[in-house]
């Protein structure tokens, strides 16, 4: 029933949803239970995912077909995964692209992501990772039709939300322990918690290889596995480490990188 509680947690932290009452007293909180909750992120995604999903089918059903009706679609999906998580990810990826792209060195760039500000380089990053978005959903829906893009969006949002927990084990945190809107969860993850992520992601694989096939699911990914090192690089090297919003950038940038990756392989 612990990993129930975390679950919850997880939920309550990364949505909107809300665990009120006598759930939540039963739930719970301590910072060791934030940080054990880790794991189940990508949790979380099945929940935001079929979210998503639902709102993509049931758009492409209602809406003339073609791709302004794929487009819309995928834009009414994407809206409600953005609303469902208040934009927790996108604005720590517009905050890091802001740090980044903004400042040359290591203190200075931290310094700009604690600002809640968003700057040229956040909103540019901002509008390019929601076209891309908007466009590969909007594409897989019309070329591979409802099924298989509504598949590859549930699994996209889990995968896209594994892929921290890998750089949470590979880097240490750097972030503003005392002022992260992610303290305490964005400091560390245990072993455990990369093995539970792993089981809550293996079905997201089970439904990915459904959708395209074998083949096509390990091809699909490559994108996923390039972001993710690509990212890693990218911050030991600026920052020599993760910050939270860092975090959220990551999940961003696996999330876009699966769908390109369903996009370019062949249907199955």
């Amino acid at each position: 029933m612990q990993g129930v509680r975390h679950f919850l947690l997880a939920l309550q932290f990364f949505t909107r949803i809300p665990v009120t009452g006598g759930l939540a007293q039963w739930v719970g909180y301590s910072p060791a239970m934030l940080r054990a909750s880790a794991g189940h992120f990508p949790g979380v995604g099945w929940v935001v995912g079929a979210v998503g999903a639902l709102v993509l089918w049931g758009a492409l059903r209602v809406l003339p077909g073609g791709a302004l009706g794929a487009l819309v679609s995928a834009a009414f999906s994407t809206l409600a995964t953005v609303w469902l998580t208040g934009a927790f990810h996108e604005d720590g990826m517009a905050d890091t692209a802001d740090g980044l792209g903004g400042a040359v060195t290591r203190e200075r760039a931290l310094a700009i992501m604690k600002d809640s500000r968003i700057g040229t380089y956040g909103a540019a990053a901002l509008v390019l990772v929601l076209a891309l978005k908007l466009a590969l959903l909007a594409l897989l829906a019309q070329e591979r039709g409802a099924a298989v893009a509504a598949a590859v969006l549930v699994a996209g949002h889990v995968l896209s939300r594994f892929a921290p927990l890998l750089l949470m084990r590979a880097l240490p945190y750097v972030g503003d322990a005392d002022g992260s809107k992610s303290k305490p969860l964005a400091d560390a993850v245990p072993r455990g918690g990369v093995l539970v992520g792993l089981v809550w992601s293996i079905p997201a694989l089970a439904l990915m290889v459904l959708a395209l096939g074998a083949f096509n699911t390990v091809a699909g990914a490559l994108p996923w596995a390039l972001a993710l090192l690509g990212m890693k690089r990218l911050l030991a090297r600026r920052l020599q480490g993760f910050t939270g919003d860092t975090l959220g950038a990551t999940q961003q940038a696996c999330e876009v990188a699966m769908l390109l990756g369903a996009v370019l392989v062949w249907p199955a």
